[in-house]
């Protein structure tokens, strides 16, 4: 079973940084794919950036493309997501999820995020002056 752990949400001014981490247990098989999710208020839960546990190939939403990273440290089982010059429509409750998956844009673009093989409990991030 495998089971996902977030941390480093926080309360961050515009232009600011963070950096998110999930640890995950009980991953398997190498055709995970861990991404980083993120629900605004009313809205469906949407994947902002993926990444293969197999090849390190990652995706990301337009919208963050050149200001957030995602990385993997396998020795730690850790998927990080630097998130740089935030904006206030960053700010939302970020989720880690696994599953497999054919690639990492498969993954963040599912719309059936309901069914994902593994979620976090999320950390809050809060963009804001």
């Amino acid at each position: 079973q495998v089971k996902l752990v977030e941390s480093g949400g926080d309360l961050v001014q515009p232009g600011g940084s963070l950096r998110l981490s999930c640890v995950a247990s009980g991953v398997t098989s190498d055709d995970y794919v861990i991404g980083w999710f993120r629900q605004d208020p009313g809205k469906e839960r949407r994947g902002i950036s993926c990444i293969s546990a197999t090849d390190g190939s990652t995706w990301y939403r337009n919208f963050v493309e050149g200001r957030f990273t995602i990385s993997r440290d396998k020795a730690k089982s850790t998927v990080y997501l630097r998130m740089n010059d935030l904006k206030p429509d960053d700010t939302g409750m970020y989720y880690c999820a696994a599953d497999t998956a054919p690639s990492p844009e498969a993954l963040c673009r599912t719309v059936n995020w309901a069914a994902l093989d593994a979620w976090g409990q999320g950390t809050p991030v809060t963009v804001s002056s």
